[in-house]
């Protein structure tokens, strides 16, 4: 093995996961290798050290967490990333407690496979190991930024304002639209604070029911509901010393508002279930795409909740309100991608250039990455060009048709079909792509799972285009 090239170990006990997760860092200039258990992998690292060793959580022998512990004894340089599924959330934050570099949650797409991969081997080349899960990128201010990109005075105030929050164990509220970079928000607050050595938790609140976000944030005791077959340690405990950030706070019920409420007024929790309260030290960071104040008056938000929460908020502009960031953005995702994808495309043309600033981004910076990525996977020449680019897509990134105004009725009705065409072939293709990447493209269980036969996912797969190659 050369010292250029960085080696990576995938160790899970099905070894179609090994093989798919090895072709999908093929794109990166890595080395790859797997091993079915942890044993396994120690004696594959004893013959020859791997740079980044990303492990499942649960395996039949010698499982990650126990893995993760010896590399961390014996590897100390290795970065290593740890996959757990949906119901593992509190194992995470412990993986995390531990030294693993990151965890990357059940399903996972490729792309997010090699970004959390390629963070890790960057993070090793320049700096020693710590328990961050990405390295901080010192700006012109001298603050940590964690890739906030820009010069607009917009940004610079948000720079600003964290600059100023960050040694504080004040409660913040990230306010901005959907694909503004709120967690980046989060993440540059932690890493600027007095616990940034220690856990940082981010949780969807979104995607957890009111019962299952309370069990999840405080922990449960055995019995307390159908299924708590064991005691459960919440995220607020083993985040103890660290920070949790709870996105999209606006979608959480109003008991589980009050619970954090009390919680936020005393740092004191109550498993569900549970007679004796626990005390933790635990610094939150809210996020919210929603005017919670609107919210408050309707009665969907509580309003003394609202008034805790808002203690220093920060409002992140959309990218249309900082036109003079985008290009820098744009730049500095071309070279991620540059990266990921083995490309050496040198920039953009100024046709390209004008459209970017032209377009007034709905999905903001999520849905700008986006278009870049697939601009440097269709360019085919030095810099990317207008035809490279695919702008007309909505905020949840499906890509529209082109419009036309008709002029005649028959050519507004052909119109219309053809629009209802286009969108329900972008969606049959996203459902399908979707159900193979959460069964790591096994079409058999992607039927199974969607309620499709087999010979009928098969055939959109064919009508598509779609094959294993894609992957």
């Amino acid at each position: 093995m050369t010292i250029d090239i960085p080696s990576v170990l995938i160790v899970d006990d099905e070894i179609h996961i090994c093989k798919n997760c090895e072709k999908i860092l093929s794109r990166l200039d890595c080395r790859t290798a797997h091993a079915l258990n942890g044993y396994d992998a120690l004696d594959r690292m004893a013959e020859t050290p791997f740079d980044v060793v990303v492990t499942d959580l649960k395996m039949s022998a010698l499982g990650g967490m126990e893995l993760l512990r010896r590399i961390r004894e014996q590897y100390p340089l290795t970065r290593v990333i740890v996959m757990t599924g949906y119901a593992s959330v509190s194992s995470a934050v412990e993986v995390m407690k531990i030294g693993a570099f990151d965890y990357l949650p059940k399903p996972f797409t490729p792309h997010e496979l090699r970004a959390v991969v390629l963070q890790a081997m960057e993070s090793r080349s320049v700096s020693p190991p710590d328990r961050n899960r990405t390295q901080p990128r010192k700006t012109g201010s001298g603050t940590i930024s964690h890739q906030l990109i820009g010069s607009s005075p917009q940004i610079q105030q948000v720079v600003t304002m964290i600059q100023k929050v960050a040694p504080t164990d004040s409660t913040v509220l990230i306010c901005g639209e959907s694909g503004t970079g709120k967690e980046l928000i989060a993440r540059a607050v932690h890493a600027n604070s007095l616990r940034k050595d220690k856990v940082f938790f981010a949780v969807d609140c979104g995607t957890l029911s009111g019962n299952l976000l309370a069990s999840e944030l405080f922990g449960h005791m055995k019995g307390a509901f159908t299924g708590a077959h064991q005691n459960k340690d919440g995220i607020f405990k083993l985040a103890d010393q660290g920070t949790v950030f709870l996105d999209e706070i606006s979608n959480i019920s109003l008991e589980v508002q009050s619970m954090l409420l009390r919680f936020l007024e005393s740092r004191e929790l109550l498993p569900v279930g549970g007679i004796a309260v626990q005390r933790v030290n635990v610094r939150l960071i809210f996020a919210t795409n929603k005017n919670l104040q609107t919210m408050t008056e309707s009665g969907a938000f509580r309003q003394d909740f609202y008034y805790r929460i808002f203690v220093y908020p920060i409002m992140i502009p959309p990218l249309r309100e900082r036109k003079s960031d985008i290009l820098p953005i744009a730049i500095h995702f071309l070279q991620q991608l540059n990266r990921n994808l083995n490309k050496s495309i040198l920039g953009f043309d100024p046709s390209a250039e004008n459209h970017l600033l032209a377009s007034d981004w709905p999905g903001n910076v999520r849905q700008l990455r986006n278009v870049i990525e697939r601009a440097v996977i269709q360019c085919e020449h030095q810099t990317i060009g207008i035809g490279d680019l695919v702008l007309n897509e909505d905020a949840n990134g499906l890509i529209q048709p082109e419009l036309v105004v008709p002029d005649t009725n028959e050519a507004l009705k052909e119109a219309k079909k053809n629009i209802r065409q286009a969108a329900i072939s972008e969606l049959e293709k996203r459902f399908l792509i979707s159900a193979l990447t959460r069964n790591n493209w096994n079409v058999t269980r992607a039927a199974r799972q969607t309620g499709i036969q087999r010979t009928n996912f098969q055939g959109l797969m064919k009508k598509h285009g779609i094959t294993l190659a894609n992957r």
